[in-house]
């Protein structure tokens, strides 16, 4: 069975109905309508 590791690099904050994500220095990244969404574009900055 494969296990996917991941070191924690980014906090998702819940704001006003919608998540904001921001870098371990709190500087704020991007926002997403969920927190599936916001996960799916961080890992899609991983991979550029």
């Amino acid at each position: 069975m494969k296990k996917e590791v991941f070191a924690v690099k980014y906090k998702i904050k819940y704001a006003r109905g919608h998540v904001e994500v921001f870098d371990l220095q709190g500087n704020f990244l991007f926002s997403a309508d969920t927190e599936s969404e916001a996960i799916n574009e961080l890992k899609e900055m991983e991979v550029a």
